[in-house]
């Protein structure tokens, strides 16, 4: 396929997100956009902030806000930090945008036709003071498994166990404090999932095989386990309007659509946000009937994303049999956890964006969270792992290769690409083993295995560094000066492979790379091996060492850091 269409799980809109968010969703997604934008394909990458539901109602209260305010503030913040961290999306939506409104409601209306959603009633608790329905989050009480007096409506922090705000003990509005609170009829849409059950497992049988054990597991655990039909709207204000032949649903005036409807629809709102900003066809993207079959479309999001990207979402798009794309591979990820427990705001756990920005350069943060991408089981991350990653990967390995041959060529050859000499053993063998590194690094890319491929990346870094080391220009340039001319000129092309296949990875170094080296960009990903890449550099053209690369993170930091945000920071 020549154009890939990318998606990653949307950041919901209560706050900065944390380290493991990034490293589950947007960083993975934003690494596989780069590589394949440097194979030559067209790509779109699409993300967008997660807007409705019941927690930006009361993070809007709790800010003393109005939840629009509030949301379009959240959201700046969310599109900038992603920028600062080199996220690469060609659009970042939102899915409160009036495409997704429209979206959702033409699926409403046309999964009705289908005869797949139906009007029942629930019984809900009612707050007589508050004058409203409330979802889950928006009740407190007693647990009535083990007595923990400020248990949610949908699940008790202390215990663990899943409730129903109808199951609390003494509960309470989380709006008022109000206690007058009791047990209304209410009606509600609900998208008959037991309809299309068999068509949803015909078409995860048709694409499991490209997705990983983890995402297979879930899909086909909810499957296995028989497929309920789910409410699709809620008793709230803030959200998605009902309609029905172009007005509001009768009944429905003061209720919205569930976020959990309406979040995977925004992939294709945000798509349509970017082509009425950029002029581009959403269709071409979407409609497998104006294009879409001819594109591959990779999803990457965190576990507890699985169930709704396999199940729900086909449920909507399969059930109304229009001609829409659906997704070829989905990229699951565990958990990141801090320390082996989960990260907290509250409790001061763990670093969340902004804050990592604010001490660390973007690049050691997006280096750590690749090569221990939490793939095949919860990855905790350490202070101590940190410090390794960025020391041992990037300052020894990586920056040291950069800083000691750009210095080297300034010094000996006055800053350019020396001339003479004709390629020896050694060179002949480094050809030979950057041709297998970087075929291995490509399939591993290709694969989106995240941890591996940062491992054959390093590996590759290794045997500039074992090269070096063997040829040994400082000795050769005393005896031998064409010599040390044919190890400076391999070298140098080295560290211009490196910026190529590291830029994916490491975007702000490879930047910093071109600059010195006057590369052009963008950095195409070799193709024709090893022996061409090395001749990216020609005689004669002007090198300049870059500052260090990578500084070494010192025990004294992350004593101060662990302090912080927590953790034992202990070298």
């Amino acid at each position: 396929m020549t154009r890939v269409l990318i998606t990653s799980a949307l950041p919901y809109i209560n706050g900065i997100k944390h380290l493991g968010n990034l490293a589950g969703s947007m960083l993975p997604a934003d690494v596989f956009a780069r590589f394949q934008r440097a194979q030559g394909r067209e790509v779109l990458y699409i993300c967008a902030t997660d807007e409705h539901g019941t927690p930006a109602e009361l993070a809007a209260t709790a800010a003393g806000q109005d939840v629009r305010t509030y949301c379009d503030e959240q959201h700046r913040l969310q599109h900038d930090i992603g920028r600062a961290f080199g996220l690469s999306f060609d659009w970042f939506g939102r899915s409160s945008s009036p495409p997704n409104h429209r979206l959702t409601q033409h699926f409403a209306e046309v999964l009705e036709s289908k005869g797949l959603i139906e009007e029942r009633t629930d019984k809900m608790v009612y707050s007589v003071d508050d004058r409203r329905f409330l979802p889950d989050r928006y009740v407190e009480g007693t647990c009535p498994h083990c007595a923990f007096e400020k248990a949610r409506g949908d699940q008790c922090d202390n215990c663990g166990n899943l409730l129903d705000p109808t199951d609390l003990i003494n509960p309470y509005s989380v709006i008022s404090g109000s206690r007058n609170i009791e047990v209304r009829d209410t009606r509600h849409l609900y998208l008959l999932q037991t309809q299309v059950e068999d068509r949803i497992r015909t078409w995860v049988d048709a694409n499991a095989a490209n997705w990983p054990q983890l995402t297979r597991s879930i899909a086909y655990k909810h499957l296995d386990e028989g497929l309920i039909d789910r409410g699709i709207t809620r008793d709230l204000a803030w959200g998605i309007p009902v309609m029905k032949d172009g007005g509001p649903r009768p009944g429905f005036e003061d209720k919205v659509f569930y976020v959990w409807f309406d979040a995977p629809i925004e992939y294709i709102g945000a798509t349509v946000e970017w082509a009425e900003a950029t002029g581009g066809n959403w269709e071409r993207w979407w409609r497998t009937d104006q294009g879409a079959n001819d594109l591959e479309y990779v999803q990457f999001m965190g576990k507890d994303n699985v169930a709704f990207h396999t199940v729900s979402f086909p449920a909507t798009i399969l059930g109304s049999e229009e001609p829409w794309k659906t997704v070829d591979r989905l990229k699951a990820f565990n958990w990141l956890n801090w320390y082996g427990g989960k990260f907290s705001t509250s409790e001061r756990r763990g670093v969340f964006m902004d804050a990592a920005i604010e001490i660390l350069p973007p690049d050691l943060w997006r280096w750590y969270l690749t090569a221990n991408a939490p793939e095949g089981s919860d990855t905790a991350f350490t202070w101590e792992q940190f410090q390794s990653a960025v020391n041992r990967d990037l300052a020894d390995v990586l920056g040291n290769f950069v800083n000691r041959i750009a210095k080297f060529a300034e010094s000996k050859f006055g800053g350019l690409v020396p001339d003479g000499g004709e390629a020896g053993p050694l060179e002949i063998k480094l050809i030979s083993d950057l041709d297998a590194g970087i075929a291995d690094l490509t399939a591993q890319m290709d694969a989106i295995e995240v941890r591996k491929s940062a491992q054959a990346l390093r590996a590759l870094w290794v045997l500039g560094n074992e090269y070096l080391q063997a040829a040994a220009p400082w000795t050769a340039i005393k005896t031998d000066p064409d010599r040390a001319a044919v190890i400076v000129r391999t070298a140098l092309n080295l560290v211009a492979l490196y910026a190529r296949l590291s830029a994916p990875f490491i975007p702000f170094a490879a930047e910093r790379i071109v600059a010195a080296f006057g590369l052009e960009e963008p950095l195409h990903w070799p193709r024709n091996g090893a022996a061409e890449a090395l001749s990216t550099l020609g005689a004669g053209r002007t090198i300049s060492a870059p500052e260090v690369l990578f500084r070494k993170i010192e025990d004294e930091q992350l004593a101060a850091w662990a302090e912080q945000f927590g953790g034992s920071g202990q070298a």
